[in-house]
């Protein structure tokens, strides 16, 4: 489930963990080598170096996203979000983003299920101007009706373009509030819209109280900047800042099922049709987590680019698909799903795609993974990885990510060796354990009268 900017507060499964191997650097070194303290008001800090040019990513991270919503009003965790940006006791309406870009620096924010996270892009000298003005908002936010009840009327209206005007991500929502039965992850991030339309400030005075304190939130520093020169600063800064009681994030957890679920979403304005299906599977912090990282493997070798199964067989092989893959993260505090898409050819029907798919799984069940097919998987995770190490912002998102998820630093840095023990049997171990239509819905998009044929479909 990828992360959502305000501009975009939709997540996919599409981002993973990544990670080295031993062919590219040595299997004792770590991903990111990032330096740690924590202040003592519990806010946890968390630095990475890079001294090619003199900015820095500065991020806090809040551990609290959708998914710890109370019941009833859903979306306010990203209704905060905005509202963080309309003011404080000694910052005018929309004055943050201003001054942030006057110092030619760029900032935004996103929300997801497990958290919420505020960043600004600036050169290393304007640090302590972001800091300072992170901190204000972290205790100072000022609000008012007039303020709500305008941003309010923003997020519906973001929501309509995004998922009301948008048949896809109708369908996925859709599909995953079919999938978590019982789980918070079904709802959407931006939440339902009956419910937005009644949230209230107090509902985001609640929120704001309830869980923006600096125990409650991750400091994250990437760039031109180590822990000794960071200290200081933080200490200085976020550390005055008092420390309070925080909820435990206890959430209720999917039931075994053993009926597959399908959802049919057609709609007018389709002009292309879709098939998708999403599993039920394991995050490193839930479930069968001992199947985590054969499943990144195996999503690798089964669905993630053009040299993939999936696509060789529906796309290059048959001729009955334009586009198909796979995608899955195991970076969710609860259990997470692993998804399939399939783009079909023209006018080939999702009753042909569903049938090749099943027969890809079927033979992946039957015959399992090659060991090639496994170095090869694990070689593409190493490129992507080098890149990764390379880039500003990448570190602090993968771990503020991780963190927010309840994954420990270790998960990050031993990544490569963990990945590299994945052997074949533990791939053939994870899909069984995983790729189990019990635990399964399928989707179809397709175009037609959305009065007579959405539906929702249960089948042993």
């Amino acid at each position: 489930m990828p992360l959502c900017p305000r501009a975009s507060v939709f997540s996919t499964a599409a981002a993973a963990l990544i990670g080295v191997q031993a062919l590219a650097v040595p299997v004792d070194a770590g991903v990111f080598e990032p330096e740690m303290f924590e202040l003592d008001n519990g806010m946890q800090v968390v630095v990475v170096t890079n001294r090619s040019a003199p900015v820095v990513t500065h991020m806090v991270w809040y551990r609290v996203g959708a998914a710890d919503e109370t019941p009833g009003v859903s979306g306010i965790a990203h209704f905060l979000e905005h509202l963080m940006f309309r003011g404080t006791d000694s910052l005018d309406d929309g004055e943050f983003s201003r001054i942030v870009g006057r110092n030619g620096g760029q900032d935004n924010a996103f929300t997801s299920w497990d958290m919420t996270a505020y960043f600004q892009n600036v050169a290393v000298d304007r640090l302590p101007l972001v800091m300072e003005m992170e901190a204000d908002r972290m205790v100072n936010l000022a609000l008012d009706a007039d303020i709500v009840d305008t941003e309010r009327s923003v997020i519906i209206e973001e929501r309509r373009e995004r998922i009301d005007d948008n048949p896809s991500s109708r369908l996925s929502e859709q599909m995953l509030a079919a999938l978590y039965q019982n789980h918070p992850y079904g709802r959407p991030i931006i939440g339902w819209e009956h419910e937005m339309a009644e949230l209230s400030l107090e509902d985001a005075a609640d929120f704001y109280e309830t869980w923006y304190a600096p125990n409650n939130a991750i400091l994250i520093v990437s760039g031109d900047i180590d822990a000794d020169e960071l200290r200081p600063l933080a200490e200085s800064i976020y550390g005055p800042i008092p420390s309070r009681p925080v909820p435990e994030r206890v959430r209720p957890q999917e039931p075994e099922y053993a009926v597959a679920r399908r959802i049919v979403l057609t709609d007018p304005n389709v002009q292309q049709s879709s098939w998708r299906r999403f599993y039920l599977a394991p995050s490193y912090a839930r479930g069968a987590t001992e199947h985590a990282y054969a499943l990144q493997v195996l999503n690798e070798i089964f669905g993630a680019g053009t040299t993939s199964r999936l696509y060789e067989s529906l796309v290059l092989d048959q001729g009955i698909a334009v586009g198909a893959g796979s995608a899955y993260s195991p970076v969710y505090f609860d259990e997470t799903e692993i998804g399939i898409f399939v783009t079909p050819n023209g006018d080939v029907e999702p009753e042909v795609i569903e049938a090749a798919v099943d027969a890809e799984i079927a033979l992946l069940l039957s015959e399992g993974v090659e060991d090639w097919e496994v170095e090869s998987a694990k070689e593409r995770l190493v490129l992507a990885a080098i890149y990764a190490r390379d880039s500003l912002g990448g570190p602090a998102r993968t771990l503020g990510r991780a963190l927010t998820a309840g994954v420990g630093i270790d998960v990050v840095e031993e990544w490569p060796e963990r990945i590299g023990a994945v052997t074949a049997d533990d791939i053939m171990a994870a899909a069984h354990a995983v790729l189990r239509p019990g635990r399964s819905v399928t989707g179809l998009l397709l175009p037609g009268d959305p009065e007579t044929e959405t539906g929702l479909e249960s089948a042993q």
